[in-house]
């Protein structure tokens, strides 16, 4: 059982648990909290869970643990591990069910003030526009081959529908597709899943809502996101629905077998895991982008739909548009080079309720965010 005594202080707002807490942790873990978030950390799994993490295969650096960490599958959701690539493995609980949940945030010129009035007819537009809730379906409906193509080309499928701007995928991680995907690396019941889910929310803490600027604290960056006090912006929270869920529960049994193939030693069975060069953990990548991808073209196409409405209820008014701010994932597995220790070293990062925080002159940034880094979009839940 993890506890305050185990902890080494960094700084008031970094905790580190060494190696020498387990014999079995092939790094420390560090977690980013203040020493209440700390504590409420420990009335649940989710440190002993990063715990468990440090012992996978393959980890370089530390595990990293985010302020808002809470017991996930396995792997706490909030947590950060990096595998030596090709030679360290990849985990799925570690990248969770909803492969590819993230937030797009849309800005706009509408004034609060000016706005008030329109509030709830905006609301019900997008009510009707944005289908929520368990098993909902949207108003597309795709052929397996039009699935497909969605899992290999992500939000620029939806540029081709005329559903996207080339802003949108500029501004959007990875352009909005991840590339090396692999349809035929998923499941027949995946894709059945997948169908009829495009441009819906789904439930859980998925939502889409209309948001206020209340305060700009660098006004350089908002000028280069577009932003200003007391404005109008939406943001978008969904990820992959039944696809990628459906996909990760796929993959979660085959590696059961995979653990004992290559005898790999887990604390919980809940992290199987397979090498990241082997035909099992190759497979597993190739799907989770199509899974990726097709949350990228989830959310393009619910931002059109949610464009729509605001045009539906504001187009006399002649201020509708939502130019994208930028669209971020937080459940994800990717192939980066990162300095570790000084060295060069290329990784697989598994994020799972985190995103990544690339800095000002980032090669990955679009270049209206080469000055400022990258937006973080750190969605609260719903209505907060």
């Amino acid at each position: 059982m993890v506890d305050f005594s185990i902890f080494n202080p960094i700084s008031d707002y970094e905790w580190e648990i060494p190696m020498t807490y387990r014999r079995d942790m092939r790094v420390p873990v560090r977690v980013f909290a203040t020493r209440e978030l700390l504590a409420a950390a420990l009335d649940d799994k989710s440190l002993e869970q990063a715990v468990n993490a440090a012992t996978l295969p393959g980890l370089v650096g530390r595990v990293y643990v985010m302020p808002d960490v809470h017991q996930g599958y396995g792997f706490p959701i909030g947590g950060v591990a990096a595998t030596r690539y090709p030679d360290g493995v990849i985990s799925p609980g570690s990248i969770g069910y909803d492969i590819n949940c993230g937030v797009r945030l849309l800005s706009s010129a509408i004034d609060f003030d000016e706005a008030q009035s329109h509030l709830d007819a905006l609301a019900s537009a997008l009510n009707e526009y944005c289908p929520s809730g368990v098993g909902s379906k949207g108003a597309v409906r795709l052929t397996e081959a039009e699935l497909d193509q969605v899992c290999r080309e992500g939000a620029r499928w939806a540029l081709k529908k005329g559903w996207a701007t080339e802003q949108d995928l500029r501004r959007t991680e990875e352009g909005g597709r991840m590339a090396e995907a692999d349809p035929s690396m998923v499941s027949k019941r995946a894709k059945e899943r997948g169908r009829e889910q495009l441009g819906t929310l789904g439930a859980g803490n998925h939502f889409i809502e209309i948001d206020v600027v209340e305060r700009v604290y660098d006004e350089r960056a908002a000028q280069a996101m577009g932003l200003r006090e007391g404005v109008l912006v939406v943001q978008i929270h969904c990820g992959s629905r039944g696809f990628g869920h459906q996909i990760c529960t796929d993959y979660v049994h085959d590696f059961q077998d995979a653990v004992r193939r290559y005898q790999i030693q887990l604390p919980d069975r809940e992290l199987v895991c397979a090498p990241l060069n082997s035909p099992e953990g190759q497979a597993y990548l190739a799907a989770m982008r199509c899974a990726a991808n097709f949350a990228f073209a989830n959310r393009q196409t619910l931002a059109h739909r949610a464009r729509q409405a605001f045009e539906a209820v504001l187009a006399d008014r002649g201020r509708w548009h939502l130019p994208q701010v930028y669209d971020i994932t937080h459940n994800m597995g990717k192939i980066e080079t990162h300095a570790i220790d000084g060295e060069a070293v290329k990784v697989c990062v598994h994020r799972k309720g985190a995103t990544r925080a690339f800095g000002p002159g980032s090669v990955d940034l679009p270049g209206e965010y080469q000055l400022i880094g990258q937006p973080v979009l750190v969605p609260g839940s719903m209505g907060t």
